[in-house]
């Protein structure tokens, strides 16, 4: 198995997230691992969250299957059902079609990082706090009204 060289794969922190949905995730840094390793079936990131952090709006997804694994520091899994605290080693994952809302929020004051796998077709899925569902054609209040911003995936 080829060894993916982490560092050599450009970090961004670039999002598709309309104003103001954004700003929580602007100390979310990311390296596509899937494109690097010449996967095509499935997806997966190595992600830095810097203190404050957010690694997405609270979301789920109606066709993709998503895997997580800490590898450092610290960071709150928020979940409709509550808060829970990931160290390194903590594995979570989350199946398709499962309308349980999701994201990761760094509260320390250090670096966390993860790696992020998904897999299955992006048939969309909904964000849980705010008026905003996604779609493979990009982002609509939950009234089906369009935002202008452009959907990363």
């Amino acid at each position: 198995m080829p060894r993916i060289d982490i560092d050599a794969i450009p970090q961004s922190n670039a999002t598709g997230y309309p104003e103001p949905y954004d700003r929580a995730v602007e100390g979310r840094l990311w390296r596509r691992l899937a494109p690097a390793g010449g996967l095509t079936a499935m997806g997966a990131s190595h992600v830095v969250l810097k203190p404050g952090a957010w690694s997405s709006q609270r979301h789920w997804h109606r066709g993709e299957d998503e895997l997580l694994i800490m590898l450092s520091g610290e960071a709150v899994l928020v979940e409709d059902d509550g808060r829970t605290v990931l160290r390194p080693g903590d594995v979570c994952a989350w199946a398709e079609g499962v309308a349980n809302g999701h994201h990761l929020i760094n509260e320390s004051d250090t670096d966390c990082s993860f790696v992020a796998i998904s897999a299955g077709p992006d048939l969309g899925g909904e964000y849980s706090d705010i008026d905003m569902v996604f779609t493979e054609a990009g982002y609509f209040r939950k009234d089906g009204s369009a935002y202008a911003a452009k959907r990363m995936k």
